[in-house]
């Protein structure tokens, strides 16, 4: 069983949110689309995201989630407008840049035990084999498979083997994570312990995160902004700000009347967009 921790013991985040409007964007979207033929998926969005911000992605199925964060990872590029990572244009995959995907069953090499997934990353940064170990075991320590090391992802539950994809991507020391919806597949309490432990994590190191996710609680537990994406082609409707304190309490910021009011907001977009 995965103990619950709650986000009151979590680190603070790296930048105030206050702050985060003066600092220079680590992403920048500037009116990108993408078309595959005649059919247009993603229809001039611009959006710039903060370094230490975490942004969750939120719309109806079919309206681009995904391949925005393709885009952003990279691994498509737009047919018109640009991505950029620190003011230069992203042109392909970059190692500063981790990705979570949902399926984490088929993300991890069933051969490698978990440290040896851990150390794909570390052998594709060109960490030397001496230093590997230490790295592998406090990172492994620090998502809560310490005492897992040398078990193989068949071995391993949902919420494990998913903590170690985020494992593999924290190896890479990624200034960007991005995450596609990946505790869509696992119980609510494996949910909810990995929503803070992530939160943890990227208070922790100040990476930049944005989340793509179905669940508008989860939206809303987990951002600084809510971008709210509109289909046929994915665009943006709205961008949301969430106010509510850090660090963040799976009871308490879930009780809180902001907290509410916001899930009201989105349920009547997304109900909106349905229609």
């Amino acid at each position: 069983m995965i103990a619950m921790q709650s986000q009151s013991t979590a680190s603070k985040k790296t930048v105030p949110d206050s702050e985060m409007s003066t600092l220079e964007p680590r992403i920048r979207i500037s009116d990108v689309t993408l078309s595959y033929g005649a059919l247009q998926i993603i229809g001039g969005i611009s959006v710039d995201i903060a370094p230490g911000e975490t942004i969750s992605v939120i719309g109806p199925s079919g309206c681009g989630k995904t391949t925005l964060l393709r885009m952003l990872a990279g691994l498509a590029r737009p047919t018109s407008g640009s991505v950029e990572l620190d003011g230069a244009v992203l042109g392909g995959p970059d190692r500063s840049i981790a990705i979570v995907f949902q399926d984490y069953g088929k993300a991890l090499l069933p051969w490698r035990t978990a440290a040896g997934n851990v150390s794909l990353a570390l052998e594709a940064r060109g960490c030397p084999a001496k230093e590997r170990p230490a790295i592998i075991q406090d990172l492994l320590q620090k998502i809560g498979l310490g005492r897992h090391a040398d078990k193989y992802p068949s071995e391993m539950s949902g919420g494990m083997q998913q903590r170690l994809q985020i494992a593999r991507c924290l190896a890479q020391e990624p200034k960007v994570l991005l995450m596609d919806e990946p505790f869509g597949a696992l119980d609510a309490m494996t949910r909810q312990a990995l929503q803070d432990e992530v939160l943890g994590l990227v208070a922790t190191t100040g990476a930049t995160m944005v989340f793509v996710t179905h669940d508008l609680e989860e939206a809303i537990y987990l951002g600084d902004r809510i971008v709210c994406l509109q289909p046929n082609p994915g665009r943006i409707g709205r961008i949301v700000d969430v106010r509510l304190a850090r660090p963040r309490d799976q009871l308490l910021t879930r009780e809180d009347p902001e907290f509410l009011r916001l899930r009201r907001e989105l349920y009547d977009l997304i109900k909106d967009d349905h229609q």
